[in-house]
């Protein structure tokens, strides 16, 4: 793995930069997203015998993390087209790939993805979401709750995680469907958030939601590996999405501190302002380099370690995120708090980095068991 961009990325990450720039922080996320579709940057990491790029996650998330930069993030990014374009590419059938693709690189399309639940939120062997045939027609009868859920009313399809009984075993196995937003017995209900995004947040209730047999995604045996095929992704985006945010945050303050005066001095020139900014953009530029390792190794193939190198990443963008927009706010003072400035709102949204998908106690938990070959405490 090189640590230097080739080119192609290095006009990626321009190219996106200017369309952030030209939407900023008050921006109207279906015309970037109809935008940035027509570019062809929705689709960058899907295959292009189906209307993709031909790229990867590496690829993607330079998309994500720019226009994180510009202020002007879009979260459906880091699901629909990186966990469930990634998850029907890889294991869809033909039919599910000439279906979704094709859409979901243009931006016609969006599909949520749905594995949280009530009681099985970091524990996802703890899914009660069921999954069970008809012996009739062969259909599938989908029961269960999930919580949480991004985008669900603007999307086409909500990727479900069920789970399905092991005829051997008796035991449930995690299997992945695609339930149509108008399915009868999907019901969804806005969950009322404090923090103020443009995508909302949604608990599901699946009652009896009756599936063709073709819904099914992958292999029915195959459980985690299919998961983790679209989970991966996942922590890698959300490291890209923390970290163009914080990068936003970062870029506030810098123009603020060199542009405020105070005794005649601008006030980037104390050490107290100087060298925390300094230390948010070291922290920023580590998490970079930790999610680029994650995406090579994801791109290449490398499941294995991708999954170590993409929760560090997660891990690290989170705490670099929230350092980064603190720092932020306390550069600006009063002002940090203004609309003006677009900071105020970050404060809670880069909480959310350290919380989701996955928290960072559960990423300390994974490091220290997997990596480090230390008991394991759950």
């Amino acid at each position: 793995m090189t640590t230097t961009e080739t080119e192609e990325h290095k006009a990626l990450r321009a190219a996106v930069a200017a369309l952030g720039k030209r939407h900023g922080r008050s921006f109207d996320r279906e015309a970037l997203w109809s935008e940035a579709a027509k570019l062809g940057y929705l689709g960058v990491n899907l295959p292009e015998q189906y209307g993709g790029g031909g790229g990867g996650i590496s690829e993607l998330s330079i998309v994500l993390e720019e226009l994180g930069a510009a202020g002007c993030p879009l979260l459906m990014m880091v699901v629909s087209p990186a966990i469930c374009g990634t998850v029907i590419a890889r294991f869809g059938t033909e039919t599910q790939k000439q279906e979704w693709l094709p859409a979901l690189a243009d931006g016609t399309r969006t599909m949520a993805f749905g594995i949280t639940e009530p009681d099985a939120g970091s524990n996802s062997h703890r899914i009660t979401t069921t999954a069970r045939r008809d012996p009739e027609t062969g259909d599938w009868l989908l029961t269960g709750r999930k919580v949480f859920i991004s985008g669900v009313d603007i999307a086409d399809a909500t990727l479900i995680v069920g789970r399905t009984e092991d005829s051997r075993t008796g035991r449930l196995k995690p299997c992945l469907f695609i339930v149509p937003r108008d399915a009868e017995g999907f019901h969804r209900r806005q969950i009322d958030m404090e923090l103020q995004a443009a995508e909302k947040q949604f608990e599901l209730t699946l009652d009896d939601v009756r599936l063709p047999a073709d819904a099914l995604v992958g292999d029915e045996d195959a459980g985690l590996l299919q998961l983790f095929a679209g989970l991966n992704p996942e922590r890698i985006m959300t490291a890209a999405f923390a970290i163009g945010m914080g990068r936003y945050a970062l870029a506030q303050a810098i123009t603020y501190a060199r542009d405020r005066t105070v005794w005649n001095t601008p006030i980037g020139a104390h050490q107290a302002i100087a060298h925390p900014l300094a230390q948010a953009h070291i922290d920023l530029e580590l998490a970079r380099l930790m999610m680029q390792k994650a995406a090579h190794l994801y791109d290449a193939g490398d499941d294995v370690g991708a999954g170590e190198a993409a929760n560090m990443a997660k891990y690290a963008a989170g705490e670099a995120c929230v350092k980064a927009v603190d720092q932020a706010v306390h550069t600006l003072g009063g002002n940090g708090l203004t609309r003006e400035f677009g900071l105020a709102s970050l404060i809670t949204a880069a909480r959310v980095a350290r919380i989701a998908p996955v928290s960072r106690e559960m990423i300390l938990n994974y490091v220290s068991h997997q990596t480090l070959g230390l008991p394991k405490s759950y």
